[in-house]
């Protein structure tokens, strides 16, 4: 019995460890919210609901800053194309939960809530920036998150949810890219 209790004590000191390095090596509030999107793709159908809520009411949330804020038209037009069509996506969104039984967040959480908060006090042209860097990210997540989760179900209604979304989100990601290179300069998503 003495030899087992000598080699659990070695195992759990080193599972101790490891779970320590995890909590030091954690990494910064932007690639926690990018992890946590980029998940949602592995998610149960309900977590994904959630999860895609909290992307969508964020995009609406700054497209509704953008347009008060975007020191150019063509990134106040940007903002009043999310708020449009992300709207209607959350009421599809909300109606496909309600068949489903899914409860969608009212608010924003933490994480997000915090990038709409880091967003709106930047000044000018850095807003314009970092706004059409954020969409860019955001709609690459979504648009892999989205597909996956196509490719995962069999339910036929989320099935039509999804099949209706994906193309918005792809042309969204065309007009960010292409706002990227030519109203704002070449702005990427790697350079920040």
């Amino acid at each position: 019995m003495k030899i087992q209790k000598n080699m659990i004590q070695p195992a759990l000191f080193g599972a101790a460890l490891f779970a320590a390095g995890l909590l030091f090596a954690a990494p910064s509030a932007r690639a926690q919210l990018t992890d946590a999107d980029t998940a949602m793709s592995a998610m149960s159908p309900t977590n994904f609901m959630y999860e895609a809520a909290q992307g969508g009411m964020t995009e609406i949330k700054l497209g509704e800053i953008a347009e008060k804020k975007g020191t150019t038209d063509a990134v106040r037009d940007c903002g009043t194309m999310m708020v449009k069509d992300h709207t209607a996506i959350s009421e599809d969104l909300k109606s496909l939960a309600g068949q489903k039984g899914v409860t969608l967040p009212p608010a924003l959480d933490k994480k997000h809530q915090e990038l709409v908060d880091k967003l709106s006090g930047l000044p000018g042209s850095e807003f314009d920036d970092e706004y059409l860097i954020e969409m860019s990210r955001a709609h690459e997540r979504d648009e892999r998150a989205f597909k996956k989760e196509l490719a995962a179900t069999s339910d036929p209604t989320e099935q039509a949810f999804l099949t209706k979304t994906i193309p918005v989100i792809t042309a969204h990601l065309k007009h960010i890219t292409g706002l990227q290179k030519t109203a704002v300069g070449s702005t990427s998503p790697q350079q920040k």
